[in-house]
């Protein structure tokens, strides 16, 4: 009953981060910029699986790895947002994405436990090549700073949501579910190859 409760605590909390507020008004250029931002991560399978895979990762390792995988995505995508914003030619963005979700994964699949270095960078990087899409395609007409916090707060809620989602299914029978979301993510990312 108490994974029952957790899990509905989860669900709430998740959806009164991506509700928007009714406003009686027309919403300012901040607004919409930061709406857009919000919403841009949930618009797109790939992004929404990969901050999603994350999340269940560290949920998975546990301890310590529960902040710092996704505080090194939550960086790294806002260096590669900045990195989109530049103009810089970033090749194989694509490739990038969809590998992100292969490994993620796989790494689910197979709960692979690496050291914290190798798993930083790993994460890392594919978190450069999630933010440089997400630079590239910021419309022109909004105010950078407000897309930016919308969409950093948008993958910090993803990541939660996956770290709810993992510590609920670790051990017992629920782990296979786990693992089969790893799975679903790993094929997902394949079907992105083609």
């Amino acid at each position: 009953m108490s994974n029952k409760r957790n899990l509905s605590v989860i669900v709430t909390l998740f959806s009164v981060l991506i509700t928007t507020t009714v406003q009686a008004h027309t919403l300012t250029a901040e607004a919409t910029s930061g709406l857009a931002g919000l919403m841009h991560p949930f618009l797109g399978l790939d992004h929404l699986l990969a901050m999603l895979a994350v999340g269940l990762w560290a949920a998975q390792q546990g301890g310590s790895r529960l902040w710092q995988l996704p505080t090194a995505f939550l960086s790294m995508i806002l260096f590669g947002a900045l990195l989109g914003q530049t103009g810089f030619s970033l090749p194989l963005i694509e490739a990038g994405i969809s590998s992100s979700l292969l490994l993620l994964g796989l790494m689910l699949m197979f709960a692979i436990r690496m050291a914290i270095m190798p798993s930083l960078l790993m994460v890392g990087l594919f978190a450069v090549f999630h933010g440089y899409a997400h630079g590239a395609e910021i419309p022109q007409t909004v105010v950078l700073i407000d897309y930016a916090a919308g969409f950093m707060l948008a993958s910090a809620a993803l990541h939660g949501l996956g770290i709810g989602l993992g510590l609920l299914a670790r051990g017992g029978q629920s782990e296979k579910l786990l693992r089969m979301s790893g799975i679903a993510i790993g094929l997902t990312g394949a079907w992105l190859w083609t």
